[in-house]
């Protein structure tokens, strides 16, 4: 009789003998899911980056009808990514006659404000950043 023990096989000889695969094939799909693994750490990376906005400042945008540009948003990111050089974590970023409180940390726009409104005092901030 010619039989094996399964209790002392490696995984190679256990895969090759259960699922009838060569090492190249187990390779093979390892650097499949590396390359699949490095895929979605960019994909995070990137939604990382992406600047947010809370709840609150989208509503503030909305009720004074402030509508940002692709240009401005990109300014707007290029001051967090500033404040961020500069280990700020809550900064206020002046853009044009707008004011914007972002936690730099989350990358979220807390609330957002245009000039000549009645509140000139920003509180609970560590920079600012004029973009």
């Amino acid at each position: 009789m010619n039989t094996l023990d399964t209790r002392l096989l490696s995984i190679e000889q256990a895969t090759g003998l259960y699922l009838n695969k060569s090492k190249n094939s187990i390779e093979y799909n390892q650097v499949d899911s590396k390359a699949s693994f490095q895929s979605i750490l960019d994909s995070k990376a990137q939604e990382e980056n992406d600047l947010k906005f809370s709840k609150h400042a989208n509503r503030r945008l909305e009720s004074r009808n402030i509508t940002l540009s692709d240009d401005q948003l990109g300014r707007l990111s290029e001051g967090v990514d500033q404040a961020r050089g500069k280990s700020i974590n809550e900064s206020l970023v002046m853009m044009d006659n707008l004011a914007f409180i972002v936690n730099v940390k989350s990358n979220t726009v807390i609330t957002a404000m245009e000039q000549g409104e009645e509140a000139n005092v920003f509180t609970n901030i560590d920079g600012a950043v004029i973009v």
